[in-house]
C-alpha cells in the first residue's frame, strides 16, 4: 500500500458504474464525487429526493460532465431495497458501497420491525447487496465495500438478541451493527471464494471523521448538550474529503484483498492503510449464523453462494 495514497491516486473510473448508498452528505458525497471525477457513472442512492437531487447538483457543479443520478433508497424499509434492485437502470454494477447508516440513536424499529441501527446498518445493505448480486458478479473485476467503523470493539453482536430488545444501550447497539457489517464481509468473502467469484468483498472506515453522523441521535431528541460535545468532538476530526479515502481505497486501489478493512493508517486519522479488528470479527461460525439469520430476517438469499 502506498505511502501518502490519496484521491489524485484513484485509476481511471470510465466505463464504470457505482451505486453508493447514503450519498447525499458527509462521505457518501465524497466517495460519489471522486468516483464521478474519475470518470464513473454513479447512481446515489439516498433516502431524501430533495437532498439527493441537491448532491447530484452539486456534483455535477464540481465535475463538468459528471455522470451522477439520484435514486430512491430507504434501507430502514425493505419494500424500498426491493424496488430500488428492481428499478436499477444499469446494465452492469463495477462497485457497491455500502455506505450510509445510523450512529447512536434513541431506541427505534424500522418498516420492518428491526431495532434502527441493526436494520439500516446491516440488514438494509445485506439485502441489497443480495439482491444486486447477479449483475455484480457477472461484472468482471466488481467489488463491493462496506464501511464498519472502529467503534465496533464497542460491542460483539447477541444472536440471541439481535434487535437489542433486552437491554438496550445506543452505543453497544451500534458497535454491534458495525461489528455485523465486518461479519458480513467476512461471511460473504468466504462464500465467494468457495463459489470461484472474483467479486471482491472488503471494508473501510473513516476513522475520526467530520460529519453529522456524530450529531444526528441528539438532535433527534433535542439533546443539546450532547449535541455540543459531539460538534466539538467534530473540531478534533479529520475532514470528510479524508474520512472518505480508505472507500475510495478499498472500492478502487489495484491489489485490494477479499475481507481486508481499511482505515486511516493512525486509527483515526492520516492516509489509508490495514486498520485492526476485533477477532469476533473473524469468526466463521459467527458470520455463519448471522448470515442465516439475516436471510430468514430479509427473506433475501444470494444466488450460487
Amino acid at each position: 500500500m502506498t505511502q501518502g495514497w490519496s484521491a489524485r491516486d484513484i485509476p481511471d473510473q470510465s466505463g464504470r458504474t457505482a451505486v453508493v448508498t447514503g450519498a447525499n452528505s458527509g462521505i457518501g458525497l465524497i466517495t460519489a464525487r471522486e468516483l464521478a471525477r474519475c470518470g464513473a457513472r454513479v447512481l446515489l442512492a439516498c433516502r431524501d429526493e430533495r437532498r439527493g437531487e441537491e448532491a447530484a447538483a452539486r456534483i455535477r457543479y464540481a465535475v463538468r460532465g459528471a455522470d451522477v443520478e439520484f435514486a430512491p433508497l430507504d434501507l430502514a424499509d425493505l419494500s424500498s431495497v426491493r424496488a430500488f434492485a428492481k428499478g436499477l437502470r444499469a446494465d452492469r454494477i463495477d462497485l457497491l458501497v455500502n455506505n450510509a447508516g445510523v450512529m447512536a440513536l434513541p431506541y427505534g424499529r424500522t418498516a420492518d420491525g428491526f431495532e434502527t441501527q441493526f436494520g439500516v446498518n446491516h440488514l438494509g445493505h445485506f439485502a441489497l447487496t443480495g439482491l444486486l448480486l447477479p449483475k455484480l458478479t457477472a461484472t468482471g473485476g466488481a467489488r463491493v465495500v462496506t464501511v464498519s467503523s472502529a467503534l465496533h470493539a464497542l460491542g460483539n453482536i447477541d444472536m440471541g438478541d439481535l434487535n437489542s430488545e433486552r437491554n438496550y444501550r445506543r452505543w453497544t447497539a451500534y458497535g454491534r451493527s458495525k461489528t455485523a457489517n465486518l461479519l458480513f464481509v467476512h461471511e460473504l468473502a468466504r462464500r465467494l471464494a468457495a463459489a470461484g467469484s472474483g467479486l471482491v468483498a472488503a471494508a473501510a472506515h473513516p476513522g475520526l471523521a467530520a460529519t453529522n453522523l456524530h450529531t444526528a441521535g441528539a438532535r433527534l431528541e433535542g439533546r443539546r448538550v450532547v449535541e455540543r460535545v459531539m460538534d466539538l468532538t467534530n473540531l478534533l476530526a479529520q475532514p470528510a474529503s479524508a474520512g472518505a479515502l480508505p472507500t475510495l481505497y478499498a472500492a478502487t486501489a489495484p491489489g485490494v484483498r477479499p475481507d481486508s478493512f481499511t482505515g486511516p493508517r493512525l486509527g483515526w486519522r492520516g492516509a489509508p492503510g490495514p486498520s485492526w479488528r476485533a477477532g469476533w470479527t473473524r469468526d466463521d461460525v459467527a458470520g455463519e449464523r448471522l448470515w442465516v439469520a439475516s436471510e430468514q430476517l430479509t427473506g433475501v438469499t444470494y444466488p450460487g453462494l
